[in-house]
């Protein structure tokens, strides 16, 4: 949403409901830390994606320049990933919960968490502008339905697991590891982190090629977030 912004698309985020990726570095079991990748080959989704940008920035929090001192290769899902670390093609991949516990039974190592390490905004709600004038009211709904969902994942970890598991099709034990890795990121309020944020669009600039300065109202509108947690009873952040 953030770089379709930049580019002039006629659209605002209005809200972050995931302070940070879920995204971690997964090595092969002879690397112990980030500092041993240098050199070595990393496995992201897509170029640009999210995962990538966290890959990255993951990399250079740890003392690691990505375009300088490692080879990154696209390759696609999760599962696409993970087996390319499997067979070698790889030395580390990014990827999500619960592909850390999977990894472990390999004996991969996780080196490194994105929502350790910084605050990026993950997931939240894009709006069109037309929509933002005509329908506020519309907007606001739905930002207070996303933080009571959020409250709910937060404080009702039976019921969150539940509907991971009805929605996912996936097992129980899948469920409670990926809720148990990931629960933390999400955000009781709606606040977008102004620090989040700001790296948000410095990645965003970077990708489109964008050299002048970007305000946050540029990419994003909180006039509805504001008011949808006030009458929540919410002090924002």
């Amino acid at each position: 949403m953030v770089r379709a912004a930049i580019r002039g698309l006629p659209i605002r985020v209005v809200a972050s409901f995931l302070d940070s990726p879920t995204q971690m570095l997964i090595a092969r079991p002879e690397y112990k830390s980030v500092k041993d990748l240098k050199g070595k080959t990393l496995g992201v989704s897509t170029f640009g994606a999210t995962a990538d940008v966290a890959a990255r920035m993951m990399l250079k929090y740890s003392g690691v320049d990505p375009e300088k001192e490692m080879k990154i290769l696209a390759l696609g899902s999760d599962a696409a990933r993970f087996s390319a670390l499997k067979e070698g093609i790889v030395d580390v991949v990014v990827i999500s919960p619960p592909a850390d516990t999977e990894g472990r039974k390999w004996g991969f190592q996780v080196l490194a968490r994105a929502y350790e390490l910084f605050k990026f905004p993950f997931v939240g709600l894009g709006v069109n502008l037309k929509k933002i004038h005509e329908k506020p009211d519309e907007v606001k709904r739905v930002i207070k339905a996303l933080i009571k969902a959020n409250r709910f994942i937060r404080t009702n970890r039976d019921g969150a697991i539940q509907t991971l598991m009805e929605w996912g099709r996936t097992s129980k034990e899948n469920a409670s590891l990926s809720y148990d890795s990931v629960v933390r990121v999400f955000n009781a309020d709606g606040s977008i982190p102004e620090d989040g944020l700001q790296a948000v669009i410095e990645a965003a600039m970077k990708e489109a090629k964008v050299t002048r300065q970007i305000s946050a109202g540029e990419v994003s509108d909180l006039t509805m977030l504001r008011e949808a947690q006030k009458e929540l009873g919410i002090k924002g952040r």
